[in-house]
C-alpha cells in the first residue's frame, strides 16, 4: 500500500481532551419535572415571584439516565421562564418510588413511566367496555412492585354494579371509589389531597374525563367508546396538574398494554408482610400458586380465619398476572 490507500482523518480544530471530572454545579436549582415532549422537559421552579414553568433539556453528562414526570431534578442555565430560554437538567434525585412497564412481557428493556407518585389510582369502567381484568392485575402489580399505594376508581358506577369487581380483590383490603358523571367529586378528593396521584387506565374508561373535572383547565383531551367495544386513545402524553384544593395529578396517555417482564413473584409478595415471611419456608422454585403442592401459604390459609383464603386468593390472581400473555393481558 502506499499514501493514497490509507484515509488520514483529520484532527478537529479547538477540541480539548475529554476529562472525567464533572462540574460540580453548586449553583443549579431545584425543580419538578410536569411534562416531556420529545426530548424537551417543563420543569417547574420557584421563582422570586412565584413558580415558574422552565423549558429544559438533560445534559450529555447524566448518560442514558431517562427523565420522566415526577422526577425532582437539579437545573442549570436560563431558569426565567422567558420565551425561547433553555435550561439544562444535570441531576436526577433520587427515586421514592417508580411506575414501571414493558412493552411486553418477552422485552426486557423496562420503561419508567412516573417517578415519585404516592398514588396509583387505576380507572376502570364497570361496563362500557367491560373492565379488562388482566389490566387491572398487571396495574396492581406495577404498583405494589413500585412501591405505591394503588386506588381503584370504578367509573360508570350508574350502569352497573361494582360488586362482583369488588369480590375478585377482597383479600387485598384495596380501596375503591365509585364514580359517575352525577356523582360529587369529595370522596375522590379526600383521598387525593396533598398526595402526588398518577392516573392510569385503558381508552374509554373516562380517565381523561375525570382528569378535566377534577382540573377544570387541564383541558385533556376525551373520545368515545369505539363500535368495537374499545376505547379510542385520547391523551398522548403524561402532564403532571396541580389540584384546586392541594396534590397534584398526574394523566398518563391511555394504553392497552402493561407488560411485567421486569417483575417476579418475589417483588410481588414483599408488599405483604405476612405473607411473604410464610413464603420463606416454601420450597426452592415454589411459585406460590394453587398448583405448588408443598405451598407454605396454603397450611397457613387453612389455619386462620377465612379472610386469610381471601388473601390468599387475591394473592393469587396478581401472581397469575406475572409472566402471563393472553387475552385480558
Amino acid at each position: 500500500m502506499d499514501e493514497d490507500d490509507v484515509r488520514i482523518r483529520p484532527g478537529r480544530r479547538g477540541s480539548r481532551p475529554r476529562t472525567r471530572i464533572r462540574p460540580a454545579h453548586d449553583d443549579a436549582v431545584p425543580g419538578l419535572v410536569v411534562a416531556v415532549d420529545r426530548g424537551r422537559m417543563t420543569v417547574r421552579v420557584d421563582g422570586p415571584d412565584g413558580a415558574v414553568d422552565v423549558t429544559a433539556m438533560r445534559a450529555r453528562e447524566l448518560g442514558k439516565h431517562g427523565v420522566v414526570v415526577g422526577d425532582r431534578v437539579r437545573l442549570v442555565g436560563d431558569t426565567s421562564g422567558r420565551t425561547d430560554s433553555l435550561a439544562r437538567i444535570v441531576t436526577i434525585q433520587e427515586r421514592t418510588t417508580s411506575l414501571r412497564r414493558t412493552a411486553d412481557d418477552t422485552d426486557p428493556t423496562e420503561r419508567v413511566v412516573v417517578a415519585n407518585a404516592d398514588l396509583l389510582v387505576i380507572v376502570t369502567s364497570i361496563t362500557d367496555p367491560e373492565p379488562a381484568l388482566g389490566f387491572l392485575d398487571r396495574c396492581l402489580v406495577a404498583a405494589y412492585a413500585g412501591g405505591l399505594e394503588p386506588l381503584l376508581c370504578l367509573t360508570k358506577n350508574d350502569l352497573a354494579s361494582a360488586q362482583p369487581l369488588l369480590d375478585r380483590y377482597a383479600g387485598l383490603r384495596l380501596d375503591a371509589v365509585p364514580m359517575s358523571r352525577e356523582m360529587p367529586l369529595d370522596d375522590l378528593l379526600d383521598r387525593l389531597r396533598d398526595r402526588m396521584s398518577v392516573f392510569v387506565g385503558q381508552s374509554g374508561v373516562g380517565k381523561s374525563t375525570l382528569v378535566n373535572r377534577l382540573v377544570p383547565d387541564a383541558l385533556r383531551a376525551t373520545g368515545d367508546v369505539s363500535k368495537i367495544g374499545k376505547g379510542r386513545h385520547t391523551s398522548s402524553s403524561a402532564v403532571l396538574f396541580d389540584l384546586p384544593g392541594g396534590g397534584t395529578v398526574i394523566d398518563t396517555p391511555g394504553i392497552r398494554s402493561f407488560g411485567l417482564a421486569h417483575v417476579t413473584a418475589g417483588d410481588v409478595l414483599s408488599s405483604f408482610d405476612e405473607m411473604a415471611e410464610v413464603a420463606a419456608d416454601c420450597p426452592p422454585g415454589c411459585g406460590h400458586t394453587a398448583e405448588d403442592p408443598d405451598c407454605a401459604l396454603d397450611a397457613w390459609a387453612a389455619a386462620g380465619p377465612p379472610e386469610r383464603q381471601e388473601q390468599l386468593a387475591a394473592l393469587r390472581v396478581l401472581l397469575g398476572a406475572v409472566g402471563q400473555v393472553g387475552p385480558g393481558y
